[in-house]
């Protein structure tokens, strides 16, 4: 007879027992955004449930007073599971509206569906927990309470502390409009200020004494344009103006800062690419004539995919099947869609994947896994992950096929039952792929082995320097 213990069906049981609860907890997260290193209300209430379903937490993880680790040791192998909960600047958005609504001017709102994400993985922790408790199968779980994935990076801080480095194999998901198992990589990134400081002086009586260091923000910013037609094409550099000096113009500013993002599908070519912009901007202090600092805010490395982990992650989520929507979830998201879901290019790109999708609304499928690995043209902390321990990641259909990430209208969308209904798949798909990896070691050393050939053995290099903190980043975001 096969060994029941750890199945699906056990899993499926604890998740649906637990689920409503962390449903909740879910929208409690959407209703207080916070942002990158500040999300200590969201850190709370899912250290208050994890407590209570008798998880051992440890606070302050890795110098980060919103980083946490909830674990349940019953020896060895160990699995983290990940989970997210910062929100995004200025996209605080009523929920359930088909317009721009926001409900403070200004607020942030978790416009890439952290609420979720967070709440989803902690709800797979505790399933796992629950089926594995009575069980007589060794296993430690660990939920990652993690930071500051939208700016600062918390899980390269927290790869750097070395927090991850005795896991076994390590989940993660992300609310998203399909249902797949991602088998991309992703881009490796380094953000970083560029602050020039020059001279005040009267603009017009005596233009001769000032030093402009806006000027030198714009050179850098034209020099970094003439560069892009020389550089790899898949590569990405973006830029903000964070200060330019004051808005009168008849004082040449002293003060004015730059942020960059330099990303790149390998670390080392992000690092050339960034030390390159470097130089430009070191150049146009030069010329004129104003000194420069540059501080780096945070990085990421690219996401090294796992087929072993992949393949058991993808027939779990086959079996589980898709989420169950209702004519009220399809209700709703074709009436957004015809109000205000215009993202023509996301959609092409999803149906580049599936033609089926072209007139979908909601992704009530899976796709297939991939046989052919691409380089998403996102970047990820959860690549820093993958780097030291072999790390599988599913999408499930959250939102309406359409919706823009990082947008009002996925704010929008973030606590109604067809968001519930996909973010307890994902927990699911985690647990179970969990299990069996707890069940038959022998996909865990193929996983292991799979992970140090596509490394070629070489060990985790943190892409943030050592004398780089969050308090600085902190101390800019305040």
């Amino acid at each position: 007879m096969q060994n029941d213990s750890l199945s699906l069906n056990q899993i499926v049981r604890h998740v649906d027992a637990k689920a409503a609860d962390y449903c909740a907890l879910s929208d409690r997260i959407w209703a207080m955004p916070e942002l990158a290193f500040e999300e200590h209300r969201s850190v709370a209430e899912q250290i208050t449930m994890l407590e209570q379903e008798g998880f051992r937490i440890t606070k302050n993880i890795g110098g980060i007073a919103t980083a946490f680790v909830a674990e349940y040791a019953k020896g060895g192998p160990i699995v983290g599971i990940l989970g997210e909960f910062d929100a995004l600047p200025d996209l605080a958005q009523v929920s359930g509206m088909i317009e721009h609504k926001p409900t403070t001017k200004g607020a942030p709102g978790h416009g890439c569906g952290h609420n979720l994400l967070g709440s989803g993985s902690a709800l797979a922790a505790v399933a796992l927990k629950g089926a594995l408790a009575p069980e007589d199968i060794a296993g430690t779980v660990r939920y990652y309470g993690c930071p500051a994935e939208e700016a600062g990076g918390g899980k390269t801080y927290m790869a750097r502390a070395g927090l991850f480095d005795d896991l076994d194999v390590a989940f993660c998901w992300h609310p998203h409009v399909v249902n797949e198992v991602s088998a991309t990589s992703s881009l490796a990134a380094i953000g970083a200020y560029f602050r020039f400081r020059g001279r005040a002086s009267h603009a017009a009586a005596s233009p001769h004494r000032g030093r402009s260091a806006l000027d030198a923000v714009e050179l850098m910013n034209v020099g970094v344009n003439y560069m892009r037609e020389h550089m790899p094409s898949d590569a990405r550099v973006h830029y903000a103006v964070t200060n330019t000096g004051g808005e009168a113009p008849n004082v040449v500013q002293a003060y004015a800062e730059s942020i960059y993002s330099v990303r790149s599908p390998h670390l080392p070519d992000a690092e050339r690419l960034f030390a390159r912009v470097k130089k430009i901007a070191e150049g146009a202090a030069l010329m004129t004539e104003t000194s420069l600092t540059v501080q780096i805010t945070g990085a990421c490395s690219n996401m090294v995919p796992n087929k072993a982990l992949q393949e058991v992650m993808y027939e779990n989520m086959h079996r589980l099947g898709p989420p169950a929507f209702d004519e009220a979830d399809y209700a709703f998201a074709n009436e957004l869609r015809r109000a205000a879901l215009t993202d023509d290019d996301l959609l092409a790109s999803v149906v580049a994947h599936d033609a089926s999708l072209k007139d979908k609304i909601l992704h009530d499928g899976l796709l297939a896994l991939s046989a052919r690995e691409e380089v998403s043209m996102g970047s990820t902390d959860v690549g820093d992950v993958s780097w030291i321990v072999p790390t599988a990641q599913c999408h499930t259909a959250c939102f309406s096929i359409g919706t823009t990430f990082h947008s009002w209208q996925m704010v929008t969308q973030g606590t109604l039952p067809a968001a519930h209904k996909a973010m307890v798949l994902a927990a699911k798909t985690m647990a179970t792929t969990a299990a069996d990896c707890l069940r038959n070691p022998d996909i865990i050393a193929r996983a292991k082995a799979e992970l140090k050939q596509r490394t070629g053995g070489l060990p985790y290099r943190c892409p943030i320097p050592p004398e780089v903190t969050p308090d600085d980043l902190r101390a800019k975001l305040a």
